[in-house]
């Protein structure tokens, strides 16, 4: 059965950095990059801490493609697609784990 597939973003505290994944269990996700479960990951050299976009995708064959589409764009298309659901770059971490 196929359970979907989440993308997100994570930014820095300045947020200069900006880190595009995607995951089938966005929970477990984001509490590994919170926590620096990978440390030589991306996330945890950089910082990238504060999730500030998600968006869930019914296959996770979407959700890939959506990954990608929005790695090949640029740094301003990605701040556009981030204001476009939070403009005061939030961490919407809570929102993931209600």
């Amino acid at each position: 059965m196929d359970k979907g597939g989440w993308v997100y973003i994570m930014t820095n505290k300045s947020h200069t950095v900006l880190y595009v994944g995607v995951t089938s269990d966005i929970r477990q996700r984001i509490y590994d990059h919170k926590n620096s479960t990978y440390l030589n990951s991306f996330t945890s050299r950089y910082k990238a801490f504060k999730l500030v976009y998600y968006n869930f995708f019914e296959s996770i064959e979407d959700a890939i493609d959506e990954e990608k589409r929005i790695k090949a764009g640029s740094r301003l298309k990605k701040i556009r697609l981030i204001n476009e659901v939070n403009p005061h770059w939030n961490d919407l971490t809570e929102e993931v784990n209600q």
